[in-house]
């Protein structure tokens, strides 16, 4: 009887451990997929980003053109606005006759449970048109905990791109946090997108802060 009491327990010693290892496992097993979303999420976000930005609409006319880039406080923190044209090649609407210029907004919207990075693509931008913004909203990237962008005029950088600057910055910089699961770092793509192309754009970037 003392044996197999001695045995009994060992055996239910052994499952109990054998039960908390599956446990254990299937937990990091589970954190590790959830971070892999995440970073996939946050490295298309940026790519995304970095594509729009590339094919900034330019014209000879500033007023025909757009870079626009708030920053609003809420309960929820402070959050960047990145507004502008860009010339893209597939439509917002599939079902709708569209031109290849468009405007295109990013921001995080957040709640307590909730965090997206979010993407507005309207197909008929007129710069003379003080109607509220409008167009296609596409979620990109999911529990996003930060989305900041930084504007560099040749001289300093700025969290902030009014319309009253009438010329577009040389730099911008997007940084994407996804949210931390667990213990693991959170996944971190920070972006940087050249916008001086020419010597003409570099002109007119010089003397907008007053070194030419």
């Amino acid at each position: 009887m003392v044996e197999l009491l001695i045995a009994s327990t060992i055996g239910t010693f052994l499952v109990l451990v054998a039960v908390g290892a599956l446990r254990a496992i299937s937990t990091s097993a589970r954190m590790v997929d959830q971070n892999i979303e995440s970073a996939a999420e946050v490295r298309f976000a940026s790519s995304l980003i970095v594509r729009d930005l590339t094919n900034l609409y330019r014209d000879q006319n500033f007023k025909n053109m757009k870079l626009l880039g708030t920053v609003e406080e809420s309960s929820q923190g402070t959050t960047s606005f990145l507004t502008f044209y860009t010339i893209a090649r597939t439509k917002a609407r599939s079902d709708q006759p569209e031109g290849d210029v468009y405007e295109v907004e990013y921001y995080l919207a957040k709640d307590e449970e909730r965090s997206l990075l979010l993407r507005r693509l309207w197909p008929y931008p007129d710069p003379n048109d003080e109607a509220e913004p409008s167009g296609v909203l596409t979620a990109i990237a999911e529990d996003i905990d930060i989305f900041q962008v930084r504007y560099f005029d040749g001289t300093e950088w700025s969290n902030e791109w009014p319309e009253e600057m009438q010329t577009l910055p040389q730099l911008v910089e997007v940084t994407i946090v996804g949210r931390q699961v667990g213990r693991a770092a959170p996944p971190i793509e920070p972006i940087m997108v050249n916008l001086v192309r020419s010597v003409g754009d570099m002109a007119i970037a010089l003397e907008s802060t007053g070194q030419q």
